[in-house]
């Protein structure tokens, strides 16, 4: 038996998006109790409108989340369908970076606000997931393949709102497909030789569309960048670096 605060408190970690295995790691209690207990819960409400799909399309009703989800989706995340017709949306997020991964459970929460958001443990990551019909009319980059191999173009609507927060977007590529990494060089001061090390932040996508998004987005908050090679770009310039410093951060 268990007494009525464990029963009140199970139910909230399923609703934060944890599994029930780890629900049931964490607290000792059953998978079988758990189960019950989300069996005797109201079901979530999963009647509200896909704002994509009326007569009169509409933004996301959380554009900042939206956008910070789109480079996410575009840089680590994948759409399947069901024999049901029902997407799921998978973000992979890696366990070195626990912030990142509830940063992104958020995310998935505010676009779908209607809809469980879900944890899923691999060696080495979570995966971050969550069930709609809906998610190809968010996500209509979604298609057969790897993203590297077909053309990657933002709609209209998505453009507007990656304009209009264009730092949510390049926080969710970097978070994804990027790092803020310490490079070091060698300087003779003096006649001696000292080592000299500088901050610099690298996005990474084989996806030549992808890229060229990223680099849209520095461009319109201001921030100076190199292409490395075909499938690299950094930032390595100090006012730069700064500029990133302070809207994204490394990941956490």
């Amino acid at each position: 038996m268990y007494d009525l605060e464990t029963r009140k408190r199970t139910p909230a970690l399923l609703d934060q998006g944890f599994s029930q295995n780890a629900v049931s790691r964490r607290t000792g209690i059953s998978r079988a109790a758990i189960r019950s207990w989300r069996v005797r819960t109201e079901p979530l409400d999963r009647s509200a409108a896909c704002p994509r799909c009326g007569d009169t399309p509409l933004a996301p009703q959380d554009p900042v989340a939206y956008s910070y989800l789109l480079g996410l989706y575009l840089g680590d995340g994948c759409i399947s369908a069901d024999r049901r017709g029902v997407y799921c949306l998978r973000i992979a997020c890696a366990d070195a970076w626990p912030g990142l991964i509830d940063a992104c459970a958020a995310a998935v929460l505010k676009v779908r606000p209607t809809n469980k958001v879900c944890r899923v443990s691999r060696p080495g990551c979570q995966y971050v997931t969550c069930s709609s019909k809906h998610w190809p009319c968010f996500f209509p980059q979604h298609g057969p393949g790897k993203k590297h191999d077909r053309e990657i173009v933002l709609e209209p609507w998505q453009r507007t709102v990656v304009d209009a927060h264009p730092w949510d977007f390049v926080r969710g590529l970097i978070h994804s497909d990027g790092c803020r990494i310490t490079n070091w060089t060698t300087r003779r001061i003096g006649g001696a030789l000292r080592r000299y090390e500088y901050p610099r932040y690298f996005f990474t996508n084989l996806s030549t569309d992808i890229l060229a998004l990223f680099t849209g987005a520095l461009d319109l908050v201001g921030v100076e960048w190199k292409q490395a090679n075909s499938r690299n770009i950094s930032v390595a310039r100090r006012a730069s670096v700064a500029l990133m410093d302070a809207h994204v951060g490394p990941k956490y």
